[in-house]
């Protein structure tokens, strides 16, 4: 059981005790959830899809482990105050979505992350915080072209010239 802990301490905002009290509400045996949405919706930390004709009626969480998700909203909270990929979501989805579901999934994300680590016994691989820029470079320019443009700046780009020094 140490090792998991320890396994599961390398997530951002997820420190000693959080990672005891998941191996402690989860186990180790990730067999009995056949994949991390299974978890995640045992847990309480999946959106619900409540839909009839066609017409999306409510996306309310289930109550779940209440243990587990309280300590996981506790993460992602620490999560989304650091400089990674988490915060990064956070941010990303509080700015469209709004704060409390932004840390909802945030923590559904740490929870699938703990169930891959504890799947693969892997240490915990951070993406960056830059990942979502990385990810569609056009998009970040066109989004922040905008912003300047509405502060009042007339912007014109041009590719930058690489200079490669011999």
């Amino acid at each position: 059981m140490g090792s998991i802990v320890e396994l599961l301490d390398t997530i951002p905002g997820v420190g000693r005790q959080t990672a005891e009290m998941i191996v402690s509400e989860i186990g180790v045996d990730m067999s009995r959830f056949p994949s991390a949405a299974y978890l995640a919706a045992w847990a309480g930390l999946a959106p619900g899809n409540y839909e009839s004709a066609g017409k999306r009626l409510s996306g309310k969480t289930r109550k779940g482990n209440h243990t587990l998700r309280s300590g996981l909203m506790q993460s992602a909270h620490v999560a989304s105050r650091s400089r990674t990929y988490l915060a990064a979501q956070y941010r990303r989805i509080a700015v469209r979505r709004g704060k409390k579901r932004a840390t909802m999934a945030v923590a559904h994300s740490i929870l699938v992350i703990a169930y891959h680590l504890i799947q693969r016994q892997e240490p915990y691989q951070e993406l960056g915080a830059n990942y979502f820029d990385q990810q569609r470079p056009e998009f970040t320019t066109n989004r922040l072209v905008k912003r300047l443009e509405k502060l009042g700046y007339q912007v014109s780009l041009q590719p930058q010239t690489s200079t490669s020094a011999a």
